[in-house]
């Protein structure tokens, strides 16, 4: 099994092409920064990774994941993402609470005990955040979800991922009903203002800013 460190930037490398698109090379100081280490920690790290054959390290450009390292990668996103739907369904947390706990068990628990998790749950396919759940084979659903501010007014949308998962940015979500697997109307959109409004079930509104909303990926419905 890999060590904590090992997992941890791998998952943060995949983290990053993800940001930029598939095939993206990760610069090692986006890596240092998100990693919270120096930019010599980050190169000496890839380079050993480099040698295990996780990533391609390519001096003065930056680093991307090779077969074995995504492989790796999926896998504690598999971890993490079952252990946060765990903690929110079966052990009551909230949320805005869970991201820490499973930072600490992804790197703890096994995989017999992985596969307990993932059928008391009912096999689920997105986590709590609406992030994709990797299957046990290293698959990852592609969705075709887009930023909240880019719909049109009169669009009807279904809340599908969270961007920002910050604790203060998922306590505004929870108590305004902006959470995954919700519908809403896009009631008016004031692009001059940058200000969109949605509409739930219930005919109750919520008003937001498009940075807030560019936060919110949505998936259509016709």
């Amino acid at each position: 099994m890999a060590s904590s460190t090992v997992e941890n930037y791998i998952k943060q490398v995949y983290a990053l092409q993800f940001e930029q698109g598939e095939g993206g090379i990760v610069g090692m100081g986006d890596l240092a920064a998100s990693l919270g280490v120096t930019p010599g920690t980050a190169t000496s790290m890839v380079k050993s990774l480099a040698k295990s054959n996780h990533v391609e390290y390519i001096p003065r450009v930056g680093v991307k994941l090779l077969e074995p390292g995504e492989k790796l990668a999926l896998l504690v996103l598999r971890r993490h993402r079952l252990v946060e739907l765990f903690l929110v369904e079966i052990l009551g947390m909230e949320w805005h609470e869970i991201h820490e706990e499973a930072e600490t068990l992804e790197h703890a628990i096994s995989d017999r005990l992985l596969e307990r998790i993932d059928n008391l749950l009912g096999n689920p396919k997105v986590d709590p955040h609406g992030d994709s759940i990797p299957s046990a084979s290293g698959k990852i659903a592609k969705r075709d979800l887009i930023p909240l501010d880019q719909c049109d007014q009169g669009q009807v949308v279904i809340i599908s991922r969270i961007e920002d998962q910050g604790e203060g940015f998922l306590q505004y979500l929870e108590s305004n009903g902006l959470t995954p697997g919700i519908g809403v109307l896009v009631l008016a959109r004031a692009g001059h203002a940058g200000i969109l409004s949605v509409q739930f079930a219930d005919g109750s509104q919520c008003t937001m800013g498009f940075p807030a909303a560019r936060k919110i990926q949505v998936e259509r419905r016709d």
